[in-house]
């Protein structure tokens, strides 16, 4: 991440999760401050905000033009080039 953060703002795992789930299922139809009202478990702005920022810098959701969160990951076409030789370090 591109800023250091306090650990009392650090989301678990299993707050990521859900996040990303609930983005799954809710692709954009909220916008990042709806969406963190909407969650099933309520938890700090501040935590939610460095969650998002991790999904964000991982490549799994994206702000579309209205600034809507969406879910971008695919995960089939990952493995698909996970899979494939030519691409591997070696």
């Amino acid at each position: 991440m591109s800023a250091v953060r306090s650990s009392t703002h650090s989301p678990t795992l299993d707050t990521i999760r859900m996040i990303e789930e609930f983005v799954q299922e809710h692709s954009g139809e909220y916008r990042r401050r709806a969406l963190w009202s909407s969650l099933p478990r309520k938890m700090m702005y501040q935590t939610f905000k460095t969650a998002i920022d991790y999904l964000i810098e991982s490549n799994k959701i994206a702000l579309d033009a209205n600034n809507a969160v969406c879910w971008i990951f695919d995960p089939e076409l990952a493995r698909y080039y996970m899979a494939r030789e030519e691409l591997r370090i070696r």
